[in-house]
C-alpha cells in the first residue's frame, strides 16, 4: 500500500540517535544514511517498499508535528512490542500509551505509543494472539 513514509526532524543527528536503536529493536535494516543532505531510511524485511524516512523538511521551514497524524510499526510479537516502547523510552522519546491490550480495536490488538524527540507520534502493534498471554 505504501511506497514511503517520510517523518520531518529539526535535528538530524539527534533524531538518527533516536531511530536506530528503535529501528533495531524492532529488526528493520538500515538502507541508507546521507547526514549531508541530511536523511535516513529503513527499508522493509523483504529489502523493498515502503521505506521509512526521516529528513529535516524540504521546504527549509522548522518541523511542525502534525495533531492526529501517526505512524504505526508492525512488530512481530508482544515481547517485541514491550521492548520498542522502552527502546524508544531509554532515546528520548515520551509515553503516549503503555503496552498492552487494545480489546476496542479487535481481540488481539498488543499496542504502545510513543512520540519521538521532535514530537511525532508512533505506535508499535502486534497483532497475533498469544498462547502464553506474553
Amino acid at each position: 500500500m505504501f511506497s514511503h513514509i517520510f517523518v520531518s526532524v529539526s535535528d538530524f543527528d539527534r533524531a538518527l540517535n533516536f531511530y536506530r536503536p528503535v529501528m533495531d529493536s524492532l529488526g528493520v535494516e538500515m538502507r541508507f544514511c546521507e547526514p549531508d543532505k541530511p536523511w535516513a531510511g529503513w527499508h522493509s524485511a523483504d529489502g523493498e517498499r515502503p521505506f521509512f524516512v526521516i529528513c529535516k523538511p524540504h521546504d527549509g521551514q522548522p518541523h511542525h508535528s502534525g495533531n492526529g497524524q501517526m505512524v504505526a510499526f508492525a512488530a512481530a510479537s508482544r515481547a517485541a512490542v514491550r521492548v520498542t516502547h522502552q527502546v524508544a523510552l531509554a532515546n528520548g522519546g515520551t509515553c503516549e500509551g503503555l503496552p498492552g491490550l487494545r480489546p476496542q480495536y479487535h481481540a488481539n490488538y498488543y499496542g504502545a505509543y510513543f512520540r519521538d524527540p521532535d514530537g511525532n507520534k508512533f505506535c508499535v502493534a502486534c497483532h497475533v494472539p498469544t498462547l502464553d498471554g506474553s
